[in-house]
């Protein structure tokens, strides 16, 4: 296994690096963002940690521009408190996010689960087309369309793109659709025991309902209506059959 570690700090990207050597990655470094995509298309890493704040490009230009190549996991780097450099980071596409300070056990447990998901994520996509009412989600695609009719007979509209994130999240809620599922039973889905909390699965429920509006409304004129997300307070959240 291969990890990009790009970091101006080259103190910290030097601890990055002897913590992920140590649980038998082969390390490439890189100190800026141009830099980082350079390293990135010459050593197909299979996992890149990706501080936000660096010269030349920063690390959400970084991400997007990954994330435009390739569904490698990324976990961001942020600085404490700041809510909007996280939910920029998951709305461009990273996997996960991890605030300074923390501990290298803290960054092995993180990497561990988003490599994980990765794997798991890859096993989904071989699964198919899921159907719930007029909803269909091809996972292997990360595509959501309007799906009226059964069989061949099937007239599809026009698809919506989804993050890996939020393929995982409405796989989950489709195959338990009617059903009501604990907050923390799907960020264990999602995210993994070791990763994710409650304020990232709502801004993740948050950008998934906008995309499954903005399908509806694209298919108003077909169908009265598509399943949707409803929240159950202090409980979880439930996808409606449609």
């Amino acid at each position: 296994m291969k990890a990009l570690i790009v970091d101006d700090d080259r103190v910290l990207a030097d601890v990055l690096a002897f913590t992920l050597r140590r649980e038998g990655f082969a390390i490439v470094l890189a100190h800026d963002g141009e830099t980082a995509l350079r390293r990135f298309a010459e050593e197909a890493p299979d996992l890149v940690v990706l501080d936000v704040n660096m010269p030349r490009l920063d690390g959400f230009a970084v991400c997007q521009r990954i994330r435009q190549m390739a569904d490698t996991p990324i976990i961001l780097l942020t600085v404490r408190g700041e809510e909007d450099d996280i939910v920029a980071g998951l709305e461009l596409g990273a996997d996960d996010y991890m605030a300074k300070p923390f501990s290298p056990r803290q960054l092995v447990a993180r990497v561990q689960a988003v490599l994980r998901r990765s794997r798991a994520g890859r096993s989904v996509a071989t699964a198919g087309l899921q159907r719930a009412g007029n909803l269909a989600l091809d996972a292997s695609r990360r595509e959501i369309r309007v799906l009226v009719g059964e069989g061949e007979e099937a007239v599809a509209g026009a698809p919506v793109s989804l993050t890996a994130l939020e393929t995982r999240l409405l796989s989950y809620l489709m195959l338990n659709a009617g059903h009501v599922l604990m907050a923390d039973a799907i960020i264990d889905h999602v995210w993994g025991v070791d990763g994710g909390d409650r304020e990232m699965l709502r801004q993740l429920v948050r950008r998934l309902r906008a995309k499954l509006k903005d399908l509806s409304d694209s298919a108003a004129d077909q169908i009265a209506g598509l399943p949707a997300i409803e929240t159950i307070p202090g409980v979880g959240y439930g996808l409606t059959r449609g």
